[in-house]
């Protein structure tokens, strides 16, 4: 998979092999471009998330020629993968009573949990079979116009994609760092080897912390925790989730904990000259959202046609409008992790009309149009409400 002489020239060069990298050279040569790709890391690339692909990423995966809806696909992916079916939220329950329980079944296909390991190497294998170089661990040192200068030799591109993370060198070189920061939380995940007791992603919700169960394989679930402060340990972050707790007591732990940072950070400009941002580098909402993913995939879809259309200006507007959502989510998904007020009465509003938790999750996955958050608007309506 290393090649060993990175070419002297390029269209499309991209710092950071992770999904936001590749599905961005799987997008950028379906146009027919010649793209090369380094990370200062080798494979398999990792990462502390949810793992749950909801229909709407599954859709973005599939225009970059990864459907794991076919037949195919899904016979090579059953004992690596699950079908999902919807959300469920699950409140704490109080001493008399039970958890506030409510759910949604997607409207349209379903989502399926997949190790982050898995989907990485899916992406590897479209980017390779579509032609895209691949050099690890490999870094950039410098940039001077169309010259990227690394650790191993000098490129010329005619575009540069930074795709590498929140701490990315490139928006650094790029001098594209003017941002406006919103909330920063840790997450710290866990697989569990024990048989899928649902087939919904499990949102349990404690005072400032979540705890994320998804399906991953028919023997193995994965388990994320969020919360503003940091875990001690995985014991500690179950205590906060006592039926969560209990339900994987004697379930053994398949690989070691993996800690990240999730944040709400938005960027002035994601492009400057010949240089372009995605992914976690050109910005992020809070992984509350559950929409990292499929942000990327689109954002990589959107540069592609940027790239064929030699105007970056294009993509700059597209990912401002791809985000505007996501945010908008987070910021409302945020307000019950900062007041169990807020928490209790939206759970208890959701039970009893559980058509409202379904209208959301349309809304939330893009089945239902934005202009619904309006002031008329169902969410709208409803924040009115349990913040009265």
């Amino acid at each position: 998979m290393y090649v060993g002489t990175i070419s002297r020239r390029v269209d499309v060069f991209i710092v950071g092999a992770g999904p936001g990298g590749l599905a961005c050279a799987i997008a950028a040569a379906s146009q027919g471009l010649q793209v090369e790709v380094i990370d200062a890391a080798k494979p398999p690339i990792d990462k502390a998330c949810g793992e749950g692909l909801m229909p709407d990423t599954l859709a973005a995966l599939a225009q970059l020629g990864i459907d794991l809806n076919h037949a195919s696909i899904q016979e090579e992916l059953q004992s690596s993968s699950f079908p999902l079916r919807g959300i469920r939220f699950i409140g704490s329950p109080s001493d008399t009573r039970r958890a506030t329980t409510t759910e949604a079944i997607f409207p349209e296909g379903q989502g399926r949990g997949l190790r982050r390991t898995v989907l990485h190497q899916l992406l590897l294998q479209r980017a390779l079979a579509l032609g895209v170089r691949l050099h690890w661990q490999t870094s950039v040192q410098r940039i001077e116009g169309e010259q990227v200068h690394t650790s191993r030799n000098t490129v010329h591109a005619r575009w540069i994609v930074g795709a590498d993370g929140h701490q990315s060198r490139i928006r650094f070189l790029a001098k594209l760092h003017k941002a406006s920061s919103g909330s920063q939380r840790i997450g710290l995940r866990q697989h569990f080897a024990i048989t899928p007791w649902t087939d919904f992603v499990e949102v349990h919700w404690a005072d400032h912390a979540q705890a994320y169960v998804t399906p991953v394989s028919p023997n193995e679930v994965c388990v994320a925790f969020i919360a503003s402060k940091k875990f001690t340990n995985i014991q500690g972050a179950l205590a906060l989730f006592p039926s969560l707790q209990r339900r994987l007591m004697s379930a053994p732990a398949t690989d070691k904990p993996r800690g990240a940072i999730t944040m709400s950070r938005r960027f002035h400009h994601v492009t400057s000259g010949n240089i372009a941002l995605i992914g976690d580098a050109s910005g992020s909402v809070d992984a509350i959202t559950g929409e990292g993913l499929a942000l990327c995939f689109r954002q990589a879809i959107e540069l592609a046609q940027a790239f064929k259309a030699e105007d970056l200006s294009l993509y700059e507007q597209a990912h401002a409008r791809l985000h505007r959502l996501p945010r908008f989510m987070s910021r409302s998904l945020l307000m019950m992790d900062r007041s169990p007020r807020v928490l209790k009465k939206t759970l208890n509003t959701f039970q009893r009309k559980p058509d409202l938790f379904s209208q959301l999750l349309k809304v939330h996955i893009g089945h239902s149009q934005f202009h619904l958050l309006g002031s008329s608007g169902i969410l709208a309506s409803l924040l009115c409400f349990i913040t009265s």
